[in-house]
């Protein structure tokens, strides 16, 4: 039962860039830069026929591509850090994407995500890191240039359940082109 989720890919230049940022922060797993990519909807656990639905079912998304910016690093968590991002701004066609997979998703019967999208690439999963830790890694590494892409495609990826996630697959893509 593949485990599905959408999602945008970030190219390997940009992937470069932000593996360069690795290191330096006790407790942190490192996500494969092959493995960058921004979530825009976890589904879940699906079975086959279930999961080929899905993905007939996004062919009939038709919209233009945009251009996705990343900009900065921050922390999920709180008090308890959990992660370590590299933050994307909400463009408009960014957030309407996402809110038209969401919808797909919830005709489909699934409930609706519970937390508020916050687009970002997740660079770390954080164990044990404390919130110093965390602060003083984002005081040296927490600012870079912002890097932009072209966002022509979104894509179905599959996973594995694991601790820290991946290997992803591109299970399929959808091209943006309206």
């Amino acid at each position: 039962m593949p485990r599905l989720f959408t999602g945008l890919e970030i190219p390997p230049d940009i992937g470069q860039t932000l593996s360069n940022l690795r290191g330096g922060l006790p407790g942190a797993r490192w996500v494969d830069p092959e493995n960058y990519h921004v979530t825009l909807r976890f589904i879940g656990d699906i079975d086959g026929p279930a999961a080929n639905e899905i993905a007939a079912t996004l062919e009939r998304i038709n919209r233009k591509p945009f251009e996705v910016a990343l900009q900065g690093l921050s922390s999920f968590g709180g008090k308890k850090p959990r992660a370590v991002v590299a933050s994307v701004v909400p463009s408009r066609p960014l957030m309407e994407l996402q809110a038209e997979l969401e919808r797909l998703m919830q005709r489909f019967g699934f409930d609706p995500e519970g937390r508020k999208f916050i687009p970002h690439v997740t660079l770390a999963r954080l164990r044990d890191a404390s919130n110093r830790d965390v602060a003083d890694y984002l005081s040296v590494r927490g600012y870079f240039p912002t890097r932009s892409f072209m966002a022509s495609r979104f894509v179905l990826f599959s996973s594995r359940a694991s601790v820290g996630g991946g290997p992803y697959v591109v299970e399929d893509a959808y091209a943006l082109s309206a």
